[in-house]
């Protein structure tokens, strides 16, 4: 039987993201099936996929879904469009039943099973894959599987993935060959699970919110496996890396061990970090910090539910700038309480964190199974029945995606290393630049002033 897994994300802002989550759902596939993994990033054009469609005749086509849109209020586009020229490529050219997958079908899935027609979903972790073709192989019901949804059963129960995890990474692939060569970068996880409830985020819903540790050694013997394939930087795809302090140190003292000699970073939860923490991590290879901040204002942090105060922002950006690393910090405005007091207190605080990249994101996307869904539906800005496929934004009724956009705007003064919306406008002129003449990693580190 064969099996083709197709990673759908082609948003290459601010950098492409090498598709993790189809190695492991590789792993999780025995000898049984011959399973072939290919990249949209590796093709000029649709035409070219159907080709290799045709020539490979798979029986089964697994879609994975990681972006729903470019999150952007401003310059907000939905991707749908592209999924469903997807769906009609494979149709057109094969007679392969079409299953769906991904972080962003786990948040939408009946949705998108209506919306691109497919013939099975599975939402969550992909590693129940293995059960479905088993279930199919076996004229079994496949209904009674977690997270497998039909054309017909649209009712879903969760349960976080029980079984084996077993990454399979071929350096051989032609996908792997394009993240190698375009930024150099390519992808590690060390745990699953997040264990915070911010009201915007769905990593609890996608991945549960008990952490799932991998063993440290593993890790660092995933990480040599990425460095000997010619990898120049690795990052590290948790919801948090410092999520768990103990574990993520373990990880690095094992990233010694194993000689793990190329770069590496991720995001980090802007805690106060256990003495000599960032150094340490520096000492086994970190170089990127990209912080989770959302705002510098105590109201807003505590209506996100954010683990954490602006005084732990500034301690934590203290620890990581001592330790000599390049720092990021990512901004929510907008969101529940935002109001221009609470603006004008984010963008003061932010001379305090020297040395450092900002990436503002004006208006929050709404997504279900979040507290933010339940704060817009008792506030009216959604409705039970709203389909939120197509962006949607909270707005706080205290200050305009606009007013926040212009008062940003006019205090970043053209600085680089303020990066507004998406980022799109500065970082398309300047990061594929510099991938074009053969840089490596993020890179967002060449906009710090």
């Amino acid at each position: 039987m064969k099996i083709l897994l197709i990673s759908a994300n082609t948003l290459r802002i601010p950098y492409p993201v090498y598709p993790l989550g189809l190695d492991y759902v590789a792993g999780s596939l025995d000898s049984r099936y011959q399973t072939k993994i290919v990249d949209l990033n590796d093709f000029a054009n649709l035409d070219d996929l159907g080709m290799l469609i045709r020539e490979f005749s798979p029986d089964f086509a697994g879609v994975s879904i990681r972006n729903i849109d470019n999150t952007d209020v401003i310059n907000s586009k939905g991707f749908l469009p592209e999924y469903q020229n997807l769906i009609s490529q494979i149709r057109t050219n094969s007679a392969a039943r079409i299953i769906l997958g991904g972080s962003g079908f786990t948040i939408f899935p009946v949705e998108f099973m209506q919306a691109l027609d497919a013939d099975y979903g599975i939402a969550g972790e992909g590693e129940r894959l293995s059960l479905l073709l088993d279930a199919l192989e076996k004229k079994d019901d496949v209904k009674k599987i977690p997270g497998v949804l039909t054309k017909e059963k649209t009712d879903i129960f969760y349960e976080p993935w029980d079984g084996a995890i077993k990454r399979h990474f071929d350096p051989a692939n032609p996908h792997t060959q394009f993240y190698l060569s375009y930024g150099g970068m390519l992808n590690l996880q060390t745990k699953r699970g997040c264990p915070f409830h911010c009201s915007y985020c769905t990593y609890p819903h996608i991945e549960g919110g008990r952490m799932r540790f991998f063993s440290p050694r593993e890790i660092a013997l995933r990480a040599r496996e990425l460095q000997d394939a010619g990898a120049k930087y690795i990052f590290i795809t948790d919801s948090a890396f410092n999520a768990s302090y103990d574990h993520s140190r373990q990880v690095a003292e094992a990233f010694i061990e194993a000689r793990v000699s190329i770069p590496w970073g991720g995001f980090f939860v802007p805690t106060v970090p256990p003495a000599d923490y960032f150094k340490k991590m520096a000492d086994a290879g970190l170089t990127h910090v990209e912080f989770g901040t959302e705002s510098l204002s105590d109201k807003v942090l505590t209506n996100l539910r954010k683990p954490f105060s602006c005084c732990d922002v500034f301690t934590a950006h203290k620890e990581a700038r001592d330790a000599g690393l390049n720092i990021a910090h990512y901004f929510l405005l907008g969101g529940p309480g935002e109001n221009k007091q609470t603006l004008q207190g984010t963008l003061i605080g932010l001379d305090s964190l020297e040395k450092a990249v900002f990436f503002f994101f004006c208006g929050v996307r709404i997504y279900p199974h979040t507290a933010l869904y339940d704060v817009a539906l008792r506030e009216g800005q959604i409705t039970a029945e709203q389909n939120l496929l197509p962006p949607v934004f909270y707005r706080s009724p205290h200050i305009s995606v606009k007013e926040i956009m212009q008062i940003v705007e006019n205090q970043a003064n053209g600085r680089l290393n303020w990066l507004i919306g998406a980022g799109e406008a500065k970082a398309t002129r300047v990061l594929p630049k510099l991938y074009r003449r053969g840089f490596t990693g993020p890179l967002w580190e060449y906009l710090i002033q």
